[in-house]
């Protein structure tokens, strides 16, 4: 009798993320079913940042270490990496690099946070303001655009202007990429008429050749080249598909991709992101929005208050602190927690400032009072998107590392009256493998995200404090309009 052996299995079809963060390159491979198989991390230089506002990082640094950390996360999934299908890149909104023909950075990244090009960025402003007022948008002092403008002015033959991930393509590829509309945003892109915004670059005197292809992200860019498959462990031919920015990418990692659904991300500051079927336009300019993959628009605003109102406590003695604030109840006093001088979300301020009302009557209550104000400038901020005809349905995702807090969570879901649902895996990485999963492992971005993001734990209000809380909620807007910061309602 003849012996037959069974032929290898073929390893599950994977998909890989790359987040370029600030500090480091994190890379995450999931499978259809959002399940984390692999992971991987390499450092980064911290940005050397100086007089004028300057902040630099050696771009030169970006490929090796996205190149390690996918090493890293190939080597650990069962086919050696042989299983990944896709990848995708996202990096911080507004970081540029001067680039060679051959995709090699030429000089230092002008990061995210960089003020050189502020001038330039305020001229930009009025050349463009119709484009932009009709965009919802506005060209703050570190835009991109104005450090394009910068680069132009010293760009020489064949050089090109490239976002990080434009790099990190070419890099994959072995040539050039179109860059996606998300990081192309506040470099002058407008994805409302699909078009940079020709009129101001053309008043700066920037070569329009400059200027990168746009695509929508998700895009297949190319595929992988030999090359790069020897320095990353990936397979030659896994398809290379265009990213979006860092805050994007959280967002739809939470699941929270179709119209009508938002997540707030409680980290340092607050931030409030959603999905909505047409642009909205907030006169205040408090909310802007960047474009859906699918075509629909990804409103937000970021507060200059959040997880930061607790910075001065010892994180050790947070539990015990939760503990007790939640055994007393709801707070005596109101606190606007505010740190910083101004508030830029759920309205424009820049007299604003923190306060509190009424003296706490032990640590606890001053606890508990400060995490109720932020979930006050929570609601304020949902009231604000619902006020300019945004429909807000179901559940708020939850995210950010206050959202691990399980108090402040349910004062959270008490104060808007609605569940929270708290992400398991609400990773820049992680979005950016569901954006190389839409199109390859599922049809587009809705599936992928069905099929890949956990429910969540979902948190419900606490209702024997929701008449307490309301009445509070209206003592804190009341104050907040008698500092004349919020407008009469």
């Amino acid at each position: 009798m003849s012996s037959t052996v069974d032929a290898p299995r073929s390893p599950v079809p994977v998909v890989a993320g790359i987040d370029v963060a600030t500090a480091a390159v994190r890379v995450v491979c999931a499978d259809a079913r959002g399940q984390v198989l692999a992971e991987g991390r390499a450092p980064l230089p911290q940005p050397v940042r100086g007089a004028g506002g300057h902040s630099e990082q050696d771009a030169r640094t970006w490929w090796p270490a996205a190149a390690a950390a996918l090493r890293q996360a190939t080597g650990a999934l069962p086919g050696g990496g042989r299983e990944v299908v896709a990848v995708a890149v996202c990096a911080t909104s507004g970081t540029l690099v001067l680039a060679s023909p051959d995709g090699e950075p030429v000089g230092p990244a002008l990061m995210y946070d960089d003020r050189r090009a502020a001038g330039l960025n305020a001229k930009a402003q009025g050349l463009g303001a119709g484009r932009w007022r009709a965009l919802g948008l506005t060209v703050g002092p570190t835009a991109a655009l104005g450090k394009l403008v910068w680069y132009a002015n010293r760009a020489g033959s064949g050089q090109r202007v490239l976002h990080t991930p434009d790099l990190l393509g070419h890099k994959l590829t072995g040539h050039p990429v179109a860059t996606d509309w998300s990081h192309a945003l506040k470099t002058g892109y407008d994805p409302r008429a699909g078009e940079w915004a020709t009129e101001v670059f053309d008043a700066f005197g920037v070569d329009a050749g400059l200027l990168p292809r746009v695509q929508p992200p998700g895009t297949e860019a190319g595929t992988v080249s030999a090359g790069a498959a020897a320095e990353t462990g990936l397979p030659v031919g896994c398809r290379v598909r265009l990213g979006m920015t860092d805050g994007c990418a959280g967002q739809i990692a939470t699941g929270a991709v179709e119209p009508g659904q938002f997540v707030g991300v409680l980290g340092t500051t607050y931030v409030l992101k959603g999905v909505t079927r047409d642009l909205v336009t907030d006169p205040a300019g408090a909310l802007y929005s960047h474009r859906h993959p699918d075509g629909w628009w990804l409103p937000g605003g970021a507060s200059n208050t959040g997880g930061e109102a607790l910075a001065a406590v010892d994180p050790a003695r947070l539990p015990g602190l939760d503990a007790a604030a939640d055994a007393r109840g709801p707070a005596s006093c109101l606190n606007y927690p505010l740190r910083r001088e101004g508030e830029r979300f759920p309205f424009v301020s820049g007299d604003a400032r923190g306060f509190v009302t009424g003296t706490p009557q032990d640590e606890a209550d001053g606890h508990r009072a400060a995490l109720e104000g932020v979930a006050f400038l929570e609601r304020l901020a949902l009231e604000r998107v619902q006020a300019l005809g945004v429909e807000v349905r179901g559940p708020l995702h939850a995210a950010g590392g206050g959202s691990r807090s399980d108090l402040w969570t349910r004062i959270r879901a008490t104060v808007l009256g609605r569940p929270l649902r708290v992400a398991e895996r609400a990773e820049t990485a992680f979005g950016a493998a569901l954006l190389a999963a839409a199109g390859t492992l599922h049809p587009d971005l809705t599936a992928g995200a069905a099929a890949m993001t956990a429910a969540g734990r979902l948190v419900e209000p606490v209702e024997r404090e929701r008449a307490a809380l309301d009445e509070s909620y209206e003592k804190f807007v009341a104050e907040l309009r008698a500092r004349g910061w919020l407008d009469a309602g």
